[in-house]
């Protein structure tokens, strides 16, 4: 079967991708890594993040700005809770990253993420036109997605 596995490049920063994104997420898996020498940082190495396969190279010689991550790409979590979203909202922004709004954020190595609760596809994205414009209208002034203000918003609280 034929699958996708987005490619991160890292400039000489692989090993502490994998070391950041492996306790950032609870079921991590490294699959495979390859390093030329032991004293080097690993050249390539493939992870598992919620079930996710990437494939992680490390681009030394260039310098960082050659070719960095972009916010036109992200990778979006969908979050079963509010605990959830702290987890990973705060794992990716209290350890060098950055806030954003509406639920981005980028990690320390310019990765972008959008961390987002299940719930907002009963809120932002539900079925009454008036609650879901509230919803959307107080998500647009949120940083982290706060699930009670979301849920409230769409009630009409």
């Amino acid at each position: 079967m034929t699958s996708i596995m987005p490619c991160l490049w890292f400039d000489d920063r692989i090993d502490d991708a994998i070391n950041f994104y492996t306790e950032t997420f609870p079921d991590a898996k490294v699959h495979q890594q390859v390093r030329h020498a032991p004293d080097r940082p690993a050249f390539t190495a493939v992870i598992e993040l919620a079930g996710q396969k990437f494939f992680l190279l490390n681009g030394s010689g260039s310098t960082p700005s050659q070719h960095p991550f972009s916010w036109a790409v992200s990778f979006m979590i969908e979050c079963a809770d509010q605990a959830e979203v702290d987890h990973y909202w705060n794992g990716f922004v209290d350890n060098g990253g950055k806030p954003s709004q509406c639920g981005w954020c980028e990690d320390r190595f310019g990765l972008s993420w959008q961390v987002v609760p299940r719930q907002i596809y009963s809120t932002v994205m539900g079925p009454d036109k008036a609650g879901s414009q509230r919803a959307t209208e107080a998500m647009l002034k949120m940083g982290k997605l706060i699930v009670a203000d979301l849920e409230k918003a769409y009630a009409g609280v």
